[in-house]
């Protein structure tokens, strides 16, 4: 299923989906966006008349993401790229390493001596993608173990899957994140001006790379579902940035004042420090699954404590705001859907968002698709999610 707004970056279904000691992040100055100062100017015109009309906005720190690499097993127990339309594996075994080393390039593929890869293989992937990636095949580098930290709602608050398989081959870092730092007024000035397409042209004569001007926050959003089956939905204000009136799904973004914060570093307005995280990133990626919780508690108003263990779907593609990415998770709830529907309306702390609340069944999810009266009704974000969600394939219970 081809949808021009959304394409989905990576997805986990290798192992139906990551948890959080199975995923990893490299912080560097070296993926942060480029800059110059004629940009830098438009940048700081485009949020002046922005905060003009909209002086509820503020600015921030956000993650940017540069790239990425998912470690493969020999023999994965599927390798669909898209709902509909996944590639067929040739040969016998498949890369052990899948890398992204940046987004805006031509492909390449090359082979290792332990694997053949078939680049027919990767190519069509990256092809269904719908994404222009560097994809390269290279050893793996994904050995260290990754701990906690207690960061905003911290995954050690909520309740554990009970039959998850701890052995080590499940439990280590598969997923390493490259992430650098960027805020929404660079977002608002890249991803979301009315220059972009000069500005990604710009970046593939400039630096081979058509993102290496763009802002690429990184979001995070759920798939969250009740303890009677049901995916929550919400209707999205007319008062806020994107897509008004739209039916989403719960996510924000993962937030480096929080992580600084809970290191001990004070922050002031947007500034925070890439050493200070670059001594805890695990810290890090505690806060990119904890914050997923935490906008469902914003939004929905359910309690952290009866929330069960964030599990990664992937990364999507939002196509509306230049390919803005997003890590989409899988979020079960011990609630039912009316005593979802009973909070939501008692209002969180940001009931201000959204307008209403809608249930799906799983089973209505999964069969989700553009020939769906209610396709069109979906924000991009839900839409990646959605995608995910079906080629991820969550078992009925949640438990892998």
């Amino acid at each position: 299923m081809m949808d021009p707004e959304v394409s989905v970056l990576l997805h986990c279904a290798a192992w139906r989906g990551l948890l959080e000691s199975q995923v990893q992040v490299e912080l560097s100055e070296r993926f942060n966006r480029h800059t110059d100062p004629p940009l830098e100017r438009q940048i700081e015109e485009t949020w002046t008349e922005r905060v003009s009309k909209e002086p509820w906005l503020f600015n921030g720190a956000k993650f940017r993401l540069h790239s990425f690499c998912l470690a493969f097993p020999k023999y994965p127990s599927t390798s669909a790229v898209s709902p509909e339309h996944p590639p067929s594996i040739h040969s016998s075994q498949v890369p052990s390493v899948y890398c992204v080393e940046d987004q805006g390039s031509r492909l390449h593929c090359r082979q290792r001596q332990e694997d053949l890869c078939d680049s027919n293989l990767l190519c069509d992937a990256a092809q269904n993608r719908n994404v222009e990636d560097v994809i390269q095949q290279t050893p793996p580098t994904l050995g260290q173990t990754s701990s906690t930290c207690e960061c905003r709602a911290s995954t050690a608050e909520l309740p554990s899957h009970s039959d998850r398989n701890t052995d080590d081959q499940e439990t280590r870092p598969l997923l390493t994140l490259r992430l650098g730092l960027t805020c929404y007024k660079d977002y608002l000035g890249t991803n979301w001006s009315c220059r972009v397409e000069e500005l990604r042209q710009r970046g593939e004569a400039e630096f081979s790379d058509p993102l290496a001007l763009l802002s690429q926050p990184l979001g995070v959003g759920a798939i969250l579902c009740t303890d009677d089956g049901q995916v929550v939905l919400i209707r999205r204000s007319q008062r806020v940035a994107e897509a008004g009136g739209l039916l989403d799904i719960p996510g924000g973004h993962p937030e480096p004042k929080v992580v600084c914060e809970c290191l001990g570093q004070a922050v002031w307005e947007e500034q925070v420090s890439f050493a200070v995280m670059q001594q805890r990133p695990e810290a890090v990626v505690s806060e990119l699954f904890s914050s997923v919780c935490t906008e469902i508690r914003d939004e929905v108003n359910i309690p952290l404590s009866s929330l069960r263990e964030p599990i990664l779907l992937g990364v999507a593609l939002n196509h509306t705001s230049a390919g803005r990415p997003s890590a989409e998770f899988y979020v079960s709830c011990s609630l039912t859907s009316d005593e979802v529907r009973k909070l939501y309306w008692k209002g969180g702390a940001e009931a201000s968002e959204s307008t209403d609340i809608v249930f799906l069944s799983r089973t209505e999810v999964r069969q989700l698709n553009r020939s769906s009266p209610l396709w069109s009704e979906l924000c991009p974000s839900a839409k990646g999610a959605v995608l995910l969600y079906q080629t991820v394939l969550i078992p009925e219970d949640g438990l892998r």
